[in-house]
Parts: C-alpha cells; structure tokens; sequence
C-alpha cells in the first residue's frame, strides 16, 4: 500500500485533492488507520485516479464525473473521448496561435508607422502564367480566415499533381476576388504554375492573364505575418500618384517547411490616379 503522499506523488495530483475526491465519495482510500486516520491506498487505484483526471479534463464535473465511472466506462470509449476532447484542445490551441500572429503583425505596423521603407517597391509588368489551381471561399480577407482555406487548398493540390505524374510544377501563385455575396467573403485560388499540356483530373488548369502595371514587394517570413509588408506598399501606392486596380497575387519563391523562411512576392495591380 501507499501513503497519501506517495499516491499523490505516482499519480501526479496533489494530496489536497485526494482529500477532497475522498470527502465527496469519488476516490476512497483502500484503508484508512482507525486510531491515527491515516489514508492508504493501491496501485490499482491509480487506474480509476487516471480516469477521473482525464474527464475532467474533458470538461466534465465531477459529480458528472463519479456518474460516468459508476457506469463503469470502458477503456475504449474513454480512449475515444479523450481523443475528441484532444483534436479540439488543439483546435484552440492553432486558434490562439493565429490570432497570436495577428497581434505581432499589428504592433509590427504600428511600430513601423512613419519610419516604413519603400525603398524595395518595383513597378512592374507581370506575365501571364500556365497554373493548375484549386479553389474555395474565407469569410474575408484576413490572414485569420485565409490561411485555414488555403493550406488545405495547397496540400490536396499538390497531392493531385503528385498522384498525376505531373512534375516540375510551382512556384505557387494565389490570388483572390470578391465572392460577389456582399459580406467581405473572398474567392481564394491556391495554384501552381504547371508545363504546357497538364490536365490533372478536377483540378482546373488554364493561363492566368498577366498584369499590365503591378506594384510589387517581396515578404519575408510567414504570410500570417504579411500585414506590414501589405501596408507598406500600400503607403508607396498612396504617395506615388497610383491607386490600388484590385486585389493583390501572391508568388511564392521560396516555401521551406518552416513559414519563417517563405519569401513571397506580392504584387498589386495598379494604375495611375
């Protein structure tokens, strides 16, 4: 048998909450000293110690909890339960990443108001290019709701080339255009550039027209962290007697599997006010 605090210590919970799951009739020591009220327990008992831990971190009460396990859950379902809990724990977990990213990008704007470098905006013809491409629709066109439509548009894309035999595609090309449904949703096209002659099976390849004018800049690091780059040719648009034509393309001239690495070209189409 084990004292309280050695069953504490290989269950890894603190001995005030073996007391407390004592007191309301959750976990019982497996004997209990009559004259100094000492509590001991087993070893099989980590094993409904471990179940009661692991529902409530499933968000479970514990009087939910002492239901559940007086219902005598099997491993499986457990298992499967925990795994749910566990894909949407990671759901909130990439979420908070995002918004986290979002945050830096705005205190970097913030922190380059006034002082931005332009010096690297070109003005250039872009030609038109052979892509395949893939698309789907983010609720606008915030990083926040781009990236979730477009990595999986990219992964399944690259799959279908792969899995055709096609080879020596990219480097991709993304752009946008309004969803036409009146609340700021966009239209988002992963593609990537393909040799002449590719048809790959539901995926749509054709030549994407060139732009006459296109204000460009090169981004550095991960595209949820585009924001400053994005306001900075914004700023060299305004001052230099052009107007935004639309929405901007992304070429990407380097995608290594870290997204601190990328280096991708934005190029805005532009005109003369």
């Amino acid at each position: 048998m084990f004292t309280i605090g050695d069953f504490a210590r290989h269950g890894q919970v603190s001995v005030r909450m073996l007391r407390h799951y004592d007191a309301i009739g959750l976990l019982r020591p497996a004997h209990v000293d009559p004259h100094s009220g000492y509590r001991f327990y087993t070893a099989d008992q980590l094993a409904r110690l471990n179940r009661v831990i692991a529902l409530k971190e499933l968000g479970f009460t514990l009087e939910q909890v002492g239901a559940i396990l007086d219902d005598e859950i099997g491993a499986d379902e457990l298992r499967g339960m925990l795994r749910l809990r566990q894909a949407e724990l990671e759901t909130v977990l990439e979420e908070a990443r995002a918004r986290l990213a979002q945050v830096g990008a705005r205190l970097r704007a913030i922190e380059r108001e006034g002082r931005m470098s332009t010096q690297d905006v070109v003005v250039k013809r872009i030609p038109p290019v052979r892509i395949a491409e893939l698309s789907g629709t983010a609720g606008s066109f915030g990083p926040e709701d781009i990236t979730p439509v477009i990595g999986p548009l990219y992964e399944e894309l690259c799959g279908r080339l792969e899995a055709a035999g096609v080879t020596g595609f990219g480097p991709g090309v993304a752009y946008y255009e309004d969803a036409g449904r009146g609340d700021g949703s966009v239209v988002v096209h992963a593609g990537m550039t393909v040799p002449e002659g590719t048809e790959v099976e539901g995926v749509h390849v054709h030549v994407l027209p060139g732009i006459e004018e296109a204000a460009t800049i090169v981004h550095r690091g991960s595209m949820d962290g585009v924001l400053p780059t994005v306001q900075t040719l914004a700023s060299w648009i305004g001052a230099n007697g052009y107007r935004s034509a639309g929405y901007a393309r992304e070429l990407y001239l380097e995608t290594p599997e870290d997204p601190a690495g990328w280096v991708a070209e934005i190029q805005e189409p532009v005109s003369r006010s």
